[in-house]
């Protein structure tokens, strides 16, 4: 009798897998439709993202208003990553300045983040920031690496006709 059944085509059960609606598509703006941030970080740099969501004003034209703090906050990260060896610096190349560059060069040279013993990953405190004009961000972090404490400071600031930030100064003591 399972014979029969198993023959019957119309009884046996579907082996090809269910189509799943595509999820990562990209709207219009590079953000999601339901007011999420974009994936990608220059999406919210740059001033390409449309505002939605959390400001109310779905489907404006004009770029989205900079978070400071934000801002700062992920490329202190990067920074630090930079500083400590974990990331090389031409990674951050196109996010600074020729100048900012050769500051964040000799830096990284003279080894001004050393490890003070053994130290896993370096710690970041708050990133303090603040703006002194729309278009420029100076921030400061307190980096701990093991026994020693580290104080890293830039500045950034937008740049080009799209608007880019780019790191002009940076300073670690």
């Amino acid at each position: 009798m399972t014979a029969q059944l198993n023959s019957d085509p119309s009884t046996r059960p579907s082996t090809r897998p269910t189509a799943r609606p595509h999820r990562r598509g990209r709207a219009s703006g590079g953000c999601d439709p339901a007011g999420r941030r974009p994936r990608h970080p220059r999406a919210v740099c740059d001033g390409t993202a449309r505002a939605t969501g959390a400001t109310g004003a779905t489907g404006a034209t004009g770029p989205a208003p900079h978070d400071a703090g934000a801002l700062a906050t992920r490329f202190a990260h990067q920074l630090v990553e930079v500083l400590t060896g974990a990331r090389p610096s031409g990674q951050l190349m196109r996010h600074t300045s020729l100048d900012g560059y050769g500051q964040l060069a000799s830096l990284v040279r003279a080894g001004a983040l050393r490890r003070g013993g053994p130290a896993g990953r370096p710690r970041l405190g708050p990133v303090h920031d603040r703006s002194p004009s729309p278009d420029a961000v100076e921030a400061c972090v307190r980096v701990d690496l093991g026994r020693r404490h580290h104080m890293v400071a830039f500045r950034l600031e937008q740049r080009g006709p799209a608007g880019q930030w780019q790191c002009t100064a940076v300073e670690a003591r």
